[in-house]
């Protein structure tokens, strides 16, 4: 037992059962991901077969339906809480990013796909031979969905695509996007979701570099007259809004537990460094105003950890409300903010020198707060659900 996982011998939320998965995670990073993260960082994606042996190891299917290929039985939303926080250890987002892209893919064809479609994507993909991705965002807009502009028409038994999607996680890789169309009028109500093949003709492909998350590719993507088997639509017509906001929530928990599982690697490797320092004579964490440092980080992420673990349990007592997600995910982004910069000034020059875990979480903080839903997108969500008001 590390001071890395430590917490959660001390919360009722956790049990042997995912200490147990805790340390299977831990061997599977410190055996296929440790020893390789700098140099697919440097790549600027993951190899494919990653995600097959991420599979074989249990995480890929983790909490995903047995009948297509995934493992439900006995495990909770802890558990993809402890699985998200393992992954963290190696102090790349783009790691989980780009990894577990299947869990904001996949999600939306689960739940509102036809059986056939279910039973031809989910298969593979949980297996980790094929993989997923989800595009929402577009180039004129990011979190106003009920402004996308793809349009999707129908024609006999296909849909007709137009449009771009844009900074879209594995978007180079995938073999499938989960993409919201347009397929009738303006708003919410005239949103579709389409499961689009990637290699159709009329599909072209930008990688974007990145401030952080490199090892996770990221691509601009362009649609022209791509036709798509009708088959492909995901739940109803113009009904593909729920399924989006829906996917959002759990989307929104699983950032802020990210944001606390990188926001304690960054502590723990600022410890370290305070530890074996020596600045004027003693160690650099007998300077008083280095401890007020740390003892404030672990205060920060402590308290917003709490708050993760209480929304995932009224998800799984069915007491969850969207307006907790988007305030959570805004305390768990300026808490990050924060604790990557105490812990670069407690590293001091180190902190600028590529190779530390500090200066990579600290370029990986703004994706945090933007992606998912920015900070003051969620805070006026939040407000107009608990206070009311109009868009």
């Amino acid at each position: 037992m590390t001071q890395f996982d430590e917490w959660r011998t001390r919360s009722p939320y956790y049990d042997e059962s995912h200490e147990a998965l805790a340390m299977s995670v831990r061997r599977f990073v410190e055996r296929e991901i440790a020893p390789h993260i700098d140099q697919w960082e440097q790549d600027g994606e993951l190899p494919r077969d990653l995600h097959r042996k991420a599979a074989e190891a249990g995480v890929i299917g983790l909490r995903y339906p047995e009948a297509y290929g995934g493992h439900s039985e006995g495990f909770d939303i802890f558990h993809t809480l402890v699985l998200t926080e393992e992954l963290a250890a190696v102090g790349a987002g783009g790691l989980s990013a780009s990894l577990m892209t299947h869990g904001i893919g996949l999600p939306p064809v689960l739940a509102l796909g036809s059986e056939e479609l279910k039973q031809r994507i989910a298969p593979p993909v949980l297996a980790g031979e094929k993989i997923i991705a989800l595009g929402i965002t577009e180039p004129g807009g990011g979190s106003d969905v009920a402004a996308l502009a793809t349009s999707a028409r129908r024609d006999g038994d296909h849909y007709v695509v137009n449009g771009s999607k844009m900074f879209i996680t594995s978007g180079m890789r995938a073999d499938w996007l989960t993409c919201a169309v347009r397929t009738g009028g303006e708003g919410a109500g005239g949103i579709s979701l389409l499961l689009i093949e990637m290699d159709a003709p009329g599909v072209t492909r930008t990688r974007l570099d990145k401030m952080g998350w490199r090892c996770s590719d990221t691509a601009a993507i362009h649609f022209s007259d791509v036709r798509v088997p009708a088959a492909h639509l995901i739940g109803p017509e113009n009904g593909g809004f729920i399924g989006i906001m829906r996917n959002f929530n759990s989307e929104r928990l699983g950032m802020a537990m990210g944001c606390c599982a990188y926001a304690r690697v960054a502590l723990a490797e600022a410890a370290a460094w305070a530890q074996e320092r020596r600045t004027f004579g003693k160690q650099l964490v007998g300077h008083q105003s280095i401890r007020i440092k740390l003892a404030d980080m672990a205060r920060q992420i402590d308290a917003t950890q709490a708050w993760v673990d209480l929304c995932a349990w009224q998800v799984k007592e069915g007491r969850d409300r969207p307006a907790d997600f988007a305030m959570l995910k805004v305390q768990a982004t300026r808490m990050l903010e924060h604790v990557a910069r105490e812990a670069a000034q407690i590293l001091g020059g180190a902190s600028y020198i590529t190779g530390s875990k500090v200066e990579r979480i600290y370029r990986e903080v703004r994706v945090n707060a933007i992606g998912g839903g920015s900070e003051e997108i969620m805070l006026d969500l939040a407000g107009r659900q608990l206070f009311g008001g109009t868009r």
